[in-house]
């Protein structure tokens, strides 16, 4: 597969073009970016756990029945995936109070829900992705009621396998974002990534953080947490 002229540099990733129109290769970056932007950065060794572990979890949930855009790992950093046009709507789902919901609502972090929240962002950098209805999103035409339908339901299912595969890892799923694309055909399909950079994951036992808010908060041990992450999931 050849790689040919970049056609995306986000915060943490670049998009090339390849010879086939209907795949492109993503390469993740060691930087990071924090509080809407403005606390920027770098985690060494980020890119390689992003891309990995994002490749393994995607082809878990395949096995699940959660279609996703993964086609192929091809290096550390690099990796082959379907190109979708990306529904500017980013899902959050909860199972643990924590971080701005926490602010928003002045309770504790650690409160159990007893089933998940999920909310949706209006996937917007200037408007600093403001927090959205599904009836706002079909007044704006962001997506149709079908698949607002068809993301929620694909959210939920990515929850229940994921939050059972990490606790067997002694880590609890506290919070994460999704991202959804539509292929040519209209098919919705899970994009982006799954990582300690969308992911909030806490020792099962200690509740220690292992993830970006390491970063976001000067917490120190950032690099570190990523690792142990990937040890945890790689057994390496």
């Amino acid at each position: 597969m050849e790689k040919k002229d970049m056609i995306y540099e986000g915060k943490a990733k670049k998009v090339y073009a390849t010879d086939d129109p209907t795949e492109v290769i993503v390469s993740y970056k060691d930087d990071a970016t924090a509080l809407d932007g403005l606390k920027r950065g770098s985690i060494a060794g980020k890119g390689v756990v992003n891309n990995k572990m994002s490749n393994y979890l995607m082809q878990i949930l395949e096995k699940h029945g959660v279609p996703t855009h993964f086609v192929k790992e091809l290096s550390d950093r690099e990796t082959l995936v379907k190109r979708v046009s990306i529904v500017p709507l980013e899902v959050i789902i909860r199972n643990i109070s924590a971080g701005s919901f926490s602010k928003k609502y002045g309770v504790e972090e650690g409160i159990v829900f007893e089933s998940p929240t999920i909310e949706f962002s209006y996937k917007n950098d200037e408007l600093h992705d403001p927090l959205i209805n599904e009836y706002h999103a079909l007044a704006l035409k962001l997506a149709t009621k079908e698949e607002i339908d068809t993301i929620k339901s694909m959210a939920f299912k990515v929850n229940e396998v994921l939050k059972e595969y990490f606790i067997n890892l002694g880590i609890k799923l506290v919070d994460f974002k999704l991202e959804f694309g539509r292929l040519p055909d209209g098919k919705i399909v899970l994009a982006d990534e799954i990582s300690p950079d969308t992911c909030r994951f806490w020792d099962a036992k200690t509740n220690e953080k292992l993830d970006k808010d390491r970063f976001r908060r000067d917490m120190g041990g950032v690099e570190e947490a990523y690792q142990e992450m990937m040890r945890r999931v790689f057994g390496k």
